[in-house]
């Protein structure tokens, strides 16, 4: 079951206001914890509050701070768009929703509202967003000013470029649509859409178009002359008193604005007197044009009336204040509680409830992407807060990456070192990082030196490695390190950015060793590509491992991504899929495939198979039809050191993916290693999941 659902549109005003209301108020006859949360909002006046958010919070009593409702206004969206800080944006958002989504049981998510400049991109923000939490997506659409043609085209349109960035929708919602082409546009939508996609046609209902007589005095800047205390009256049309009373008074419908300059005393007292009278409908209000008013009289005859209709004055010509009030869209505010009540039982009448509640229940987002997967593993670093020793504690990246791990209070810190130059290069790099609050060690000057020797020295003793090599070997800072790990000092070990693979786990090798009934140490790579995480394995340790080494390798990789929330899918690359191919290699593939699945018959696994036909859903089809994994595979075991660390590194330079790793697995305690050419990212991203494979032990 998903735990939020994205309202969303791609064009302004299509009423999604009104399916924010109904949902919310749907999923509270269900549940009490149901949050709200607007990812961009449209006001830029911080001193104002969105009058839409308002309203939400206000009616339902959600006891949510209105601060935590959005995350950026429109202007600083489009101004990261500049900046091309789009990845600093979308994690901003969801350390925000992250927040919600952890204190309520389900959260409603409304999209942009598409006004002015910066459209294109605010589609793609809003994807982008949608897909980033994780949320099904229900579209929107406006059926105003549209064909029934239109309108579905547009529906269409929008549904397809939802799909085209892998965003998962539930329903498209058509909005305000002419009731003559209701029927028309449901046969039509239902006959170009998917049969499992909800589709709900919503007509066109004045009591939500028309706006307030207190929403057209804000919108015209007009100053109130009578009834302030009847803003609220609805104005579902409005007519220019510029013609003779008589003719006038037949244009009068029920809840009209009459427009008219202030020197029509004859407009004017018609038009009350018609309020009046049982034969005329209701009048809304007057709006008195060019900034006359009224002689001093009329005015006296208006203030003894004792039933005044609202009267405004505004300072705009009669064709220009006409003009405006065409163009006024009206909301649903906070202080119109009749207008909330229309737009839920609108919901309720035209919405199948019963279907939305079932696909709630039963969607399950597929993938994680690379923004969701790096705030998760912060989140679960900071669970359960590990301790960390870097033995390159006065390398410039690792001091910078420290500096991020501290402050974001993720884990504890040793680092291995001079404490003087570690000192010495923290001020010189103008670091915010207080010395106080992390460990130095100086391996030979440690007070657990001796101690280390010792205990290095009956581990290694039948190796020949006699006192004195142990007290050399200890001064090396990855032998300390490991030993840290070894003895429970430490939980867990990140070096390589100075030092080789090899000299890095050597020490892990020698006395750390590897997990009962595991024989082979290996690695993976968590590769963040442009729309989802997938794990490579082993690109980093084993140059040619056996079948019986593949199918350990596999194995592991496969714990390791159910460990880290991707659900395995393992796919045994190979230079041929399926039982086309023949040779050693291949065979040896084919070998491992089988032997893990007798091992694990629970897990999901294809294999010998190509690098393509694992991840393109259509080529997997092609190649493999009927296959779980084909087209899906989201671990890749390649079948060499060769071709796994050429291709993650081809696919890395190539996308632009994120690598986190190489992550290694089969040891008994978390030795993790770090390549020489790594960025600070790496190392903090590294220390992270390194932290989390401790709370394993």
């Amino acid at each position: 079951m998903t735990k939020n659902i994205f309202i969303a549109s791609a064009e302004p005003y299509t009423g999604k206001s009104v399916i924010a209301f109904g949902m919310v108020n749907m999923l509270l006859a269900k549940t009490q914890k149901v949050g709200y949360f607007k990812p961009i909002i449209a006001e830029d006046d911080h001193s104002q509050k969105e009058q839409h958010i308002e309203a939400i919070l206000d009616y339902f009593s959600l006891p949510i701070n209105y601060a935590d409702t959005f995350a950026f206004t429109r202007q600083q969206v489009l101004q990261q768009s500049e900046s091309e800080h789009t990845g600093e944006m979308i994690n901003t958002i969801i350390s925000k929703y992250k927040k919600l989504e952890d204190n309520y049981d389900f959260t409603v998510i409304e999209g942009s509202d598409f006004l002015g400049e910066g459209i294109a991109f605010e589609f793609e923000s809003n994807a982008l967003i949608a897909k980033n939490l994780g949320a099904p997506v229900v579209i929107v659409v406006t059926g105003k000013l549209k064909t029934a043609t239109q309108l579905v085209n547009t529906a269409v349109n929008i549904y397809r470029n939802f799909l085209l960035r892998d965003v998962q929708v539930l329903g498209v919602i058509a909005n305000m649509v002419n009731p003559e082409d209701a029927d028309k546009v449901r046969l039509a939508l239902t006959a170009q859409l998917p049969a499992d996609l909800m589709v709900t046609i919503i007509p066109m209902e004045s009591g939500l178009q028309s706006p307030t007589m207190k929403e057209i005095t804000q919108a015209l800047n007009a100053k109130v002359l009578f009834g302030e205390d009847l803003m609220a009256n609805q104005v579902d049309n409005f007519v220019t008193g510029a013609m003779m009373l008589p003719n006038f008074l037949s244009h009068i419908k029920e809840n009209v604005l009459i427009i008219t300059p202030g020197d029509r005393g004859d407009i004017i007292i018609g038009s009350l007197q018609a309020n009046l009278s049982a034969n005329y409908p209701k009048v809304a209000g007057i709006v008195l044009t060019a900034g006359s008013l009224p002689d001093e009289p009329m005015l006296r005859l208006i203030q003894g009336l004792q039933t005044v209709i609202p009267i405004i004055s505004v300072q705009k010509g009669t064709f220009e204040t006409t003009t405006a009030i065409g163009s006024i869209h009206s909301k649903i505010t906070i202080d119109n509680r009749k207008k909330i009540e229309l737009a839920i039982d609108i919901f309720e009448k035209y919405v199948d409830m019963q279907m939305l509640d079932d696909k709630i229940i039963t969607f399950h987002y597929e993938g994680i992407t690379p923004h969701m997967f790096q705030y998760q593993l912060v989140k679960w670093a900071k669970s359960q807060k590990k301790h960390i020793v870097l033995p390159e504690g006065t390398d410039e990246r690792i001091l910078k990456a420290v500096e991020r791990l501290v402050s974001q209070d993720i884990v504890d810190i040793t680092l291995l070192g001079d404490p003087l130059e570690i000192g010495t290069t923290i001020k010189r790099l103008g670091l915010s990082l207080d010395i106080n609050s992390i460990h130095i060690h100086n391996p030979a000057q440690s007070e657990h030196y001796d101690d280390y020797v010792e205990t290095l020295y009956e581990l290694r003793k039948t190796k020949n490695v006699n006192m004195e090599m142990a007290r050399d070997m200890m001064t090396d800072v990855s032998y300390f390190g490991t030993m840290m790990v070894y003895k429970g000092h430490a939980d867990g070990m990140v070096s390589g950015a100075v030092h080789t693979t090899q000299h890095t786990i050597r020490p892990a090798l020698q006395f750390v060793k590897t997990k009962p009934g595991v024989s082979v140490v290996s690695s993976i790579f968590f590769m963040c590509l442009p729309e989802r995480v997938a794990i490579f394995g082993d690109c980093a340790v084993n140059p040619n491992p056996t079948a019986e080494q593949l199918a350990e390798i596999a194995i592991s990789s496969a714990e390791s991504s159910a460990r880290f929330g991707i659900e395995p899918r393992i796919a045994m690359l190979s230079y041929s899929s399926g039982s086309s191919g023949e040779g050693e290699d291949v065979e040896r593939v084919r070998t491992a495939t089988a032997i893990v699945k007798a091992r694990r018959p629970d897990l999901k696994i294809e294999g010998p198979i190509q690098y393509d036909a694992a991840v393109d859903p259509l080529v997997g089809q092609q190649k493999l039809p009927g296959s779980e994994v084909a087209g899906r595979a989201s671990v890749l075991i390649f079948p060499d050191l060769n071709t796994g660390n050429n291709t993650y590194k081809a696919v890395q330079r190539e996308t632009g993916a994120l690598a986190i790793g190489p992550m290694l697995q089969g040891l008994n305690k978390p030795i993790n290693d770090l390549s020489r050419g790594c960025t600070v990212d790496d190392i903090f991203n590294t220390v992270v999941i390194t932290a989390i494979q401790c709370q394993d032990i």
